[in-house]
């Protein structure tokens, strides 16, 4: 997003409750106030990561999309510090963000939805759990699967994921709703 200016753009300060991980166990976001979803991309995942701890206020400036209530970041202030900016991939690099390489494990999960989790552009791509584990879904899966992924639904999934000092994160292959002792499972997604 270089070309936006983020002094522009509406400001939203908050407390980060935690980060969010894509299913290569980079961050990709952050949970402010305990009921905000803030997005930012994952080649921004490093500098987040070293500059902001949860518990720290930050100061977002981004992007708010008509079909969720999260925040595509732009830029993301920490104390009295620089910001840290999007400023887009550097097309001109010949060194590109790449994907963490790491080895991800079989993981059986379940909880209740406390929030809706969403891409960038406002399409609903998982939830997060009570634990704060989040489910992933692929952008296809998202609209197939909402009753799954809508807060007070009691869910259990099974898939791949990771966990490391930063969360806990599940790329969903089957997901069902839990039904006192009994899970109703859906297809593969």
């Amino acid at each position: 997003m270089h070309w936006i200016d983020p002094a522009c753009l509406p400001e939203t300060k908050g407390t980060v409750t935690q980060f969010l991980l894509n299913p290569h166990g980079e961050p990709d976001g952050l949970i402010l106030d305990g009921q905000r979803q803030v997005h930012f991309p994952p080649h921004l995942g490093t500098q987040v990561i070293e500059r902001v701890v949860p518990g720290d206020v930050v100061t977002v400036r981004g992007v708010v999309p008509r079909a969720a209530d999260m925040i595509a970041a732009v830029s993301i202030g920490v104390g009295d510090g620089e910001p840290i900016v999007d400023e887009g991939p550097d097309h001109e690099a010949k060194q590109r963000h790449e994907k963490a390489q790491i080895e991800r494990t079989a993981m059986d999960v379940s909880g209740t939805v406390v929030m809706s989790l969403h891409g960038p552009k406002g399409e609903l791509r998982g939830a997060l759990l009570e634990d704060g584990t989040s489910l992933r879904v692929p952008p296809h899966a998202g609209a197939e699967l909402s009753e799954y992924l809508t807060p007070g639904a009691s869910v259990r999934a099974w898939g791949h994921g990771v966990t490391n000092a930063h969360g806990s994160t599940v790329e969903v292959d089957e997901i069902g709703h839990c039904v006192e002792s009994e899970t109703e499972r859906t297809p593969h997604v």
